[in-house]
């Protein structure tokens, strides 16, 4: 599933075709996909000026000058194809701008979906009312982690994949960044020492900038809008590495942690 780098990185590829122009066009070629497409959705965005586009956790916006925000989530398969040659069968949201640019959101298991709020409204967005804090903001540091990990018993990945702790950690970049912090995935979250919090709230933020910087990863179905691939896989320290050697010379492991993958180094993460 694409995670925080890769919506980041999705929006970012569409923010110079889109942001400042008017939307010519917008077509829904089927009636949903995870749900259904907003009924008033096209008569909203139709002739709508694109005033800036950004991200929540997973979730990529697209703000407009009649005060909504359109919002897509990419599900498990979902990309943006920029001005493709001709529209597929798995292409379910087309923009067309007042400049000629298309944009398909494109979608085969269709686990995506697009909605639509009122800009004022979005903090109580129901996917975004409960949700903690950007983990790429200066909100999540070491103290906040220390304050949301008090007397906690539950293993400090779960709770960090915990959409109400930080917003839009997904367990790659968990994994990557308590390997980095030297923190073992199932260590009691409420028993890790300030210092060491510390160190993992810049790990989170170091790996998620560092994927950023590559495009994102490419697991199955991702690309960037443009096509290109994402390269952070490629520097994967533990994830994905059952069997290899760390850095240290030991043996990546890997567990099933509620229905997930974790891979850790036992020698370098306590």
């Amino acid at each position: 599933m694409p995670e925080l780098p890769e919506v980041e990185t999705t929006v970012r590829g569409l923010r110079p075709v889109l942001e400042g122009q008017r939307l010519a066009s917008v077509e829904t070629r089927r009636p949903d996909m995870r749900t259904p497409f907003p009924p008033d959705l096209r008569q909203r965005l139709t002739g709508a000026r694109v005033t800036g586009l950004g991200r929540r956790a997973k979730y990529g916006l697209i703000d407009t000058d009649r005060g909504d925000t359109c919002i897509f989530h990419l599900g498990m398969s979902g990309r943006w194809r920029i001005d493709p040659s001709e529209i597929g069968k798995h292409d379910h949201f087309v923009l067309e701008t007042d400049a000629g640019r298309r944009l398909a959101l494109n979608d085969p298991r269709r686990f995506g979906f697009v909605d639509l709020a009122p800009t004022v409204d979005l903090n109580s967005y129901p996917a975004f009312a409960a949700m903690g804090p950007e983990p790429l903001s200066e909100a999540f540091d070491g103290a906040y982690l220390a304050e949301v990990f008090r007397g906690r018993v539950a293993p400090v990945k779960a709770l960090l994949l915990d959409q109400r702790v930080v917003a839009g950690l997904g367990n790659i970049y968990v994994c990557e960044a308590l390997h980095m912090a030297g923190i073992a995935p199932n260590r009691e979250a409420g028993r890790i020492a300030r210092n060491r919090l510390d160190r993992l709230a810049l790990a989170v933020k170091e790996v998620l900038l560092a994927a950023i910087e590559a495009g994102g990863s490419t697991l199955r179905d991702y690309a960037r809008p443009d096509g290109n691939l994402g390269y952070f896989s490629k520097q994967f320290l533990v994830y994905g590495r059952e069997g290899e050697a760390c850095a240290c010379g030991a043996a990546v492991r890997r567990r099933i942690d509620s229905g997930r993958s974790t891979f850790y180094c036992p020698r370098c993460q306590r």
